[in-house]
């Protein structure tokens, strides 16, 4: 009688354990033997497959550069024409991930096809001119030949781990995968749009720190001041503002000014405001 193969798996769970009448509960482990399940033999074929089909872009991958970087190397140095012969097979073996990457959205994943084929079509040619170039034609083509075998065994291991969608169930995919494309391209433009507004505020805080610009153009005139000015807010003053305290204050030393105004502001002033608010208030004097 065959016995039916078994496994240990480990299980573990809380239980309670007393000692000298207090109770915890605390981790206990215990082994059992459970069946095993069947073995999978899909997937063994599967992963199977899968393994073949690297194996085989591989060998393409390989061969191709060999006969390209011959033929390359009748030009130019042996180096250079060997790694420029790996373009050649490289591409449509990179169409053929971006192909995997696709294969729930159809419709992108055509143009990678496309190109792969194309690609594919350029490397067998090569290849083929490798053979025609030495005068050994046949070879040529039996090179060319792995490259499409290669290309062949990648798209039937595609096959087996394709799963085919229903036409609604696509058009659902393609909603769904629409909107969280969307907010996934959504991030690099908020943090475009963050690391702008940052070097716009840092710019101005910049010139109004350095006194580079004059929030104070708007103002009225320095030269309007006069026992009928109106009363100063001195909780919300401007540059030009303080400027004018000092001078009704009887201070006329530039620097005394400027000691005074950034007093009264509680920040640096901009020497050159100061300068010009002067002349002004020298003029209507």
């Amino acid at each position: 009688m065959k016995t039916r193969r078994t496994e240990t798996i480990e299980r573990k769970r809380l239980v309670p354990h007393t000692v000298d009448g207090e109770t915890e509960l605390v981790l206990d482990t215990e082994y059992i033997e459970v069946p095993a399940p069947p073995r999978d033999w899909d997937q063994l074929v599967r992963i199977g497959v899968t393994i073949g089909a690297c194996i085989l872009v591989t060998v393409a991958l390989v061969w191709s550069t060999s006969a390209i970087g011959g033929l390359l190397a009748l030009s130019v140095v042996a180096v250079v024409a060997y790694a420029a012969a790996v373009a050649f097979d490289m591409t449509w073996i990179m169409c053929m991930a971006v192909e995997w990457l696709l294969r729930y959205d159809p419709a992108r994943a055509k143009t990678a096809r496309r190109a792969g084929r194309w690609s594919l079509v350029v490397s067998m040619a090569a290849v083929f001119a490798h053979g025609y170039v030495f005068e050994q034609p046949v070879i040529g083509i039996v090179g060319a030949a792995v490259s499409a075998l290669a290309k062949g065994g990648w798209g039937i291991a595609m096959r087996v781990h394709a799963r085919p969608l229903d036409d609604r169930t696509q058009q659902w995919v393609t909603k769904r995968r629409a909107a969280v494309d969307g907010q996934l391209a959504m991030i690099p433009i908020r943090r475009e749009l963050q690391r702008g507004q940052a070097t716009v505020e840092a710019e101005q805080r910049t010139l109004t720190e350095s006194g580079s610009t004059d929030p104070d153009q708007s103002g009225p005139s320095a030269n309007g001041s006069g026992p009928s000015a109106p009363p100063i807010d001195r909780k919300s003053l401007t540059t030009k503002d303080a400027v004018r305290i000092a001078w009704e204050d009887g201070i006329r030393d530039r620097d005394g000014v400027i000691h005074d105004a950034a007093q009264r502001l509680g920040r640096p002033v901009s020497p050159d405001s100061v300068d010009r608010y002067l002349r002004d208030l020298k003029r209507g004097a």
